[in-house]
């Protein structure tokens, strides 16, 4: 049973590699993975003015399948506690308004600078970047998260990656840290 709740910000739902790891491991019952339709919309906005190729009716398929792949993952009511929040970033208030509703205790974003500590201290609640939440798994619980890494390495199948491209595909998501560890179980992912 998952003993904490976290809420993923947009910018680690950007990036399809990042998102792919992190639905494999809020699948487990490590964690509780929550997240609102504004910050579906979030990366959803940010990806099309990237990639104005892909499909908006595509990418909203996607994250319906992200929302039914894990159970009560979409926070509701948290948008009256916004205006009264503060962060460096006004833009970034409905991410803490959620954490604060879904009585998450990490936010795992990737611009730390955005959600500072002692900001986030009264709210009893801390920002993580990815490459740190995802090792404080691996000491949670090794063998879950190794299964996780070795599930979404292997459903990429055009093409399948080896361990070392994938290990350099999370490198490049900025996961320095997990792949350090993981390079010493390259032979189980």
């Amino acid at each position: 049973m998952a003993t904490f709740t976290v809420i993923y910000d947009a910018n680690v739902l950007y990036p399809a590699p990042l998102r792919s790891v992190l639905m494999f491991l809020a699948q487990t019952d490590l964690f509780r993975a929550r997240w609102t339709l504004d910050i579906h919309e979030e990366w959803i906005r940010n990806l099309l003015l990237k990639r104005p190729d892909l499909s908006r009716k595509k990418l909203e398929w996607l994250r319906d399948m992200m929302i039914e792949a894990v159970p009560d993952s979409l926070v509701t009511g948290y948008e009256p506690a916004i205006d009264g929040l503060e962060l460096p970033d006004p833009d970034d208030r409905h991410v803490l308004a959620a954490a604060l509703r879904a009585n998450a205790e990490i936010i795992v974003t990737a611009n730390l600078k955005d959600f500072p500590q002692t900001t986030l201290k009264p709210y009893k609640v801390i920002a993580q970047h990815p490459d740190d939440f995802i090792l404080d798994l691996i000491d949670l619980k090794p063998p879950l998260v190794l299964t996780c890494f070795k599930e979404d390495r292997t459903h990429y199948r055009n093409p399948q990656y080896t361990v070392e491209e994938y290990l350099e595909n999370l490198l490049r998501q900025g996961l320095s840290k997990t792949v350090a560890h993981l390079s010493e179980y390259r032979h189980l992912i």
